[in-house]
């Protein structure tokens, strides 16, 4: 969800850490190629064309809400956010973001601005920044060994196409992403943020992380999002994504159309 994301960045030297020189060989496409593999391969992730989920927002100190996602290709979602009654929505129709925040007292839907859609885009594409990297316009580089929670880790940076920056860490062993650190370029300022991925399950044959923590870059673990129910291609109405009626003649005068 991206209701959650702050980065924590260990560095480490590679002179420091003795790792034998067949793993340095390794290439960005080889580490991708593991990746899709350990996730369950190309076929089963293609194969996925509508997910749901339903989970628990922990916000510590007592502070907990319910959240969901609907996410179809090629790169429609809806999120939820659900607490004393109330629901916040932002989705995403394919061209514009729209919402509703009934917590801060407007319960008619709004347009998005671009900062909040980049944000939803990323959770848009469900199957990962990797699949398809190239076609998505994006480009990786492996950037050697690094350490996460004291444990060795494979370092991605990937800077997608409107150029912002994703540092994914991979389980060296499973090939698995065990974290995310994005950084996102808005107006001259960087905007860090840090997801932490586990629990993973499989959905379909393809495997998904079902515990998420996050937070900012100094308190990674601020907030946790644990996944109750997780569903593949399950039948979704199309108008849930959809731009309200009301909002549709503001989108044409807004120009906020096809943003990404």
């Amino acid at each position: 969800m991206r209701h959650a994301v702050i980065v924590l960045i260990a560095v480490c030297s590679f002179a420091a850490i003795p790792f034998p020189a067949a793993v340095f060989a390794q290439t960005a496409d080889e580490l991708i190629a593991k990746n899709i593999e350990a996730r369950g391969g190309m076929e089963k992730i293609k194969a996925i064309k509508t997910m749901r989920m339903t989970g628990k927002f922990d916000g510590g100190g007592g502070f907990v809400a319910s959240v969901g996602q609907e996410n179809q290709r090629p790169e429609l979602i809806r999120e939820t956010f659900t607490l004393q009654g109330m629901t916040q929505v932002q989705a995403y129709d394919g061209s514009a973001g729209w919402q509703i925040q009934p917590f801060n007292g407007r319960k008619d839907p709004e347009l998005m601005g671009e900062d909040d859609v980049r944000d939803l885009l990323l959770d848009a594409d469900f199957e990962g920044p990797l699949v398809d990297y190239k076609e998505k316009g994006n480009t990786v580089e492996f950037l050697g060994h690094d350490v996460v929670d004291g444990d060795d880790a494979l370092r991605l940076k990937i800077t997608l196409k409107n150029g912002d920056i994703i540092y994914d860490y991979l389980d060296p062993d499973t090939f698995i992403e065990i974290r995310r650190d994005i950084q996102q370029f808005i107006r001259g300022s960087v905007r860090e943020r840090v997801m932490g991925l586990g629990s993973y399950k499989p959905v379909n044959g393809v495997m998904f992380p079902f515990s998420i923590t996050q937070g900012p870059k100094n308190h990674p673990d601020d907030q946790m999002i644990t996944i109750r129910k997780m569903e593949a291609n399950v039948t979704i109405d199309p108008a849930d994504f959809m731009l309200p009626p009301s909002l549709r003649t503001e989108e044409k005068k807004s120009g906020l159309v096809g943003i990404h």
